[in-house]
């Protein structure tokens, strides 16, 4: 199995942990990261949808965790997969278990996203008296999750809704390959053509763009506007803990209006008129 404290991490390990080290509780992340390393992750399972997993804490009797995403529905799939099919070095790195480094493409260009944008979007439940979620069990177990995408990076398309045998199932029927073939097809160009080439207006083009050829892809810097700017001051309410409680509640407030907006917005340039 791959450590996933080295450095030399696949760039979606790195994504995933990336969003763990934003969290705010910097004592109970170390915590949950001791946990992972000490072994007191006794158990990680994927059912369907949903990984459900068992960690040893203080208590005798191990504490049950259950993390989800939100799955993309039925047709959102099949635009993915239309879309996938239509990258044929996409398909071939799937289907040989790899995964392309711009896969988000794929997704933003159905208005979708593979990652999720924030901590806030992976949906979790833990059996101990914690209130605080993430608690420090499943703090543990996301860490142990970078691993087990490191061995089968399907395991994320498992978790918003397709298995591995689905999608490259459904990959192989559009394309109408053989189910053992994972080569790159070979496309012959065009040499019949007895058009002449105008050079003067050859890099011109006044005709509106395809839409299959415009992507509109989330930005690569992981940092919000907000994040830039730094903790929201507000006025002096005399008490220290209070004034810092409520300053907390009010960045929380922004990032969740901050989300939305964003994936609005994404949602909105990936439509077009009928």
């Amino acid at each position: 199995m791959k450590d996933n404290y080295t450095s030399e991490r696949e760039w979606w390990v790195q994504q995933w942990l990336d969003l763990l080290d934003k969290y705010r509780f910097k004592k109970r992340l170390e915590r949950g990261r001791n946990y992972a390393r000490q072994g007191n992750v006794l158990s990680i399972e994927f059912k369907g949808d949903k990984i459900i997993s068992r960690v040893q804490g203080t208590e005798a009797e191990p504490y049950k965790q259950s993390l989800w995403l939100d799955t993309f529905t039925d047709e959102d799939w099949d635009c993915i997969i239309q879309t996938l099919s239509q990258q044929a070095l996409f398909s071939a790195k799937l289907m040989a278990g790899e995964m392309p480094a711009n896969i988000e493409d794929v997704f933003a260009t159905n208005g979708l996203r593979l990652f999720p944008f924030s901590l806030s979007e992976i949906h979790s439940k833990c059996s101990c008296p914690d209130k605080a979620n993430p608690c420090k069990h499943i703090v543990a177990v996301y860490h142990l999750l970078g691993d087990r995408f490191a061995e089968d990076p399907f395991v994320l398309f498992q978790l918003r809704g397709r298995t591995k045998e689905e999608t490259i199932e459904a990959l192989r029927q559009i394309r109408g390959e053989d189910p053992r073939s994972t080569s790159v097809p070979e496309i012959e160009p065009n040499l019949t053509s007895e058009q002449p080439i105008d050079l003067e207006s050859f890099w011109k083009y006044d005709r509106q763009l395809e839409s299959s050829l415009v992507v509109i892809t989330p930005s690569p810097e992981t940092h919000t506007i907000l994040e830039l700017l730094g903790e929201i001051s507000i006025a002096d309410s005399g008490k220290r803990t209070s004034q810092t409680r409520n300053s907390q509640a009010l960045n929380d407030y922004f990032q969740q209006v901050y989300q939305i907006v964003s994936q609005t917005a994404l949602r909105s340039a990936m439509e077009t008129d009928s």
